[in-house]
């Protein structure tokens, strides 16, 4: 049998706005973790006070970090000019504030708002304008950009492999990859085809499991992704793995089954 992902490449992530995420980011090493993907929304944003603690678990641990760009209440396929304009604002000031600790950036495409689904070209157009920007930003901080693929919902940009391989080609950028979201292609029925087709343009991957139509966001192996298919595909990759889990308890759980000696082996 083939090896699984080695746990020198895996990281965590949760998003909660419940719990204090620097309660547990010093432990994370001692849970088996190597990375931590910050996602820059509610107590996890970079602003305030919260840079300081971060920069203090740089110091203080060996955890390579990866950030996930904010995402409520923002629109890259906007076609209001304020709202796509505070969009490019706000996703470039967290890559700037994050450039010296973090070499990646996840973010999420545009979606259709009511006007763009009147417009969904111009939409798509839009789209493709702002990871433009945000590349070419990035680049000048020696970033990448992981464009991620989405879950099963109306009207989102990203569900399959194809589009996002258009989307990649078209933004032409060298500094943008796909941030390969399992759980999101399972909600689509496509991780054969994100598989099949897309694995060349990978620069980052998130783990988390479900039953195929919600994005349940479940410990690896408590849904109906095939995990040894995944990992024998994505196994020799040398890229950031993420679990992005509901709590640190459901982290370790994933963290034990992708690890593990029989269930991605």
């Amino acid at each position: 049998m083939s090896p699984g992902i080695a746990p020198s490449k895996i990281g965590f992530s949760c998003r909660s706005v419940v719990d204090d995420p620097f309660d547990y980011a010093f432990e994370l090493e001692d849970m088996g973790f190597s990375g931590w993907e910050i996602v820059c929304e509610g107590n996890q944003t970079l602003l305030g006070d919260n840079l300081e603690k971060i920069l203090n678990v740089i110091e203080t641990t060996g955890l390579t970090l990866t950030i996930h760009l904010p995402f409520s209440d923002l629109n890259l396929a906007s076609l209001n000019e304020n709202i796509w304009d505070e969009t490019i604002h706000q996703m470039t000031e967290i890559i700037e504030l994050s450039a010296p600790f973090s070499r990646l950036a996840v973010v999420h495409p545009g979606h259709l708002s009511p006007l763009g689904m009147q417009m969904p070209d111009l939409a798509w157009d839009r789209n493709i304008q702002g990871l433009q920007r945000l590349c070419d930003f990035a680049a000048e901080h020696d970033v990448t950009i992981g464009v991620e693929n989405m879950v099963n919902m109306d009207f989102i940009f990203g569900r399959q492999a194809e589009e996002m391989l258009g989307m990649i080609e078209s933004v032409d950028r060298d500094n943008l990859g796909l941030t390969f979201d399992v759980g999101h292609a399972n909600t689509n029925a496509r991780v054969d085809e994100f598989l099949d087709k897309c694995l060349d343009k990978v620069v980052h991957v998130h783990l988390h499991d479900n039953h195929g139509t919600k994005d349940e966001h479940l410990p690896a192996g408590q849904g109906t992704v095939d995990w040894k298919k995944v990992c024998h595909a994505l196994q020799h990759f040398d890229v950031k793995f993420i679990l992005e889990s509901r709590s640190i308890e459901e982290g370790k759980t994933s963290l034990g089954y992708i690890a593990g000696d029989s269930n991605c082996r």
